[in-house]
């Protein structure tokens, strides 16, 4: 088996979703789509990364990453959306993309829907729990979907298309070495959030290996859904 994963910047990839995916012997290609492009396909199963994008902005590889992400969905594959990914897979899907009332950054307590409590994924966990998470922005609910996931600052966090498709404003995937690329790279949003890099990482560091059950909890259930 062979899943693909879109980056949009070097410093943020699959984290423990690789680790995931090795420890089931399926192989990753990563493709950073603003330098390398699309893939021809979406493998087994597609990963959508992170980045400081919007989905909103003009440039042409993300309204050609848009129609792919979408023509993914239709076929009705896998898919995992992280962050600017669950926007893409938002957009995809008709939804509009805008900004929140503030940035959500480092650990945020979420709750979970009525059918977030029944989903196949989300189900065992603790509710409300909190989540790594780095974006200024927030979807609205995409016809067809289920939405999971929910916060004060983002009501939407987290939703499901069909059986096989997750649009996470979170990152379940985030390790530790991410953490310190995101607050090195994107150090203005740490101060415009009030935040320092060590409250930043000091306050996720014990919560990761939750995080990364999880993670690992989302890939065996899509993997087995592939079959």
């Amino acid at each position: 088996m062979r899943a693909v994963c879109l980056q949009h910047v070097p410093f943020e990839g699959p984290g423990a979703f690789a680790k995931a995916l090795a420890t089931r012997g399926v192989s990753l290609d990563s493709y950073l789509v603003p330098k390398d492009g699309l893939p021809q396909d979406a493998g087994d199963l597609l990963i959508v990364m992170g980045g400081p994008m919007s989905v909103n902005d003009p440039d042409p590889w993300i309204a050609e990453e848009t129609a792919f992400i979408r023509s993914v969905l239709q076929a009705n594959k896998p898919v995992i959306g992280v962050c600017l990914g669950s926007q893409f897979m938002a957009r995809a899907l008709g939804a509009t993309v805008r900004s929140g009332k503030a940035l959500e950054i480092g650990m945020t307590q979420i709750r979970l829907t009525d059918e977030g409590r029944k989903d196949q994924v989300f189900d065992a966990g603790s509710d409300p729990f909190d989540v790594f998470e780095w974006h200024g922005e927030i979807f609205e609910l995409p016809e067809a979907c289920v939405p999971l996931a929910g916060s004060d600052i983002a009501p939407l966090q987290a939703f499901r298309y069909g059986e096989r498709a997750y649009g996470l404003l979170f990152h379940l995937e985030m390790e530790e070495s991410g953490i310190d690329s995101l607050c090195r790279e994107c150090a203005s949003d740490v101060t415009k959030a009030g935040l320092t890099a060590q409250q930043v990482k000091t306050t996720a560091l014990q919560q990761l290996p939750r995080l990364h059950h999880l993670a690992d909890r989302l890939i065996g259930h899509l993997l087995a859904r592939t079959h």
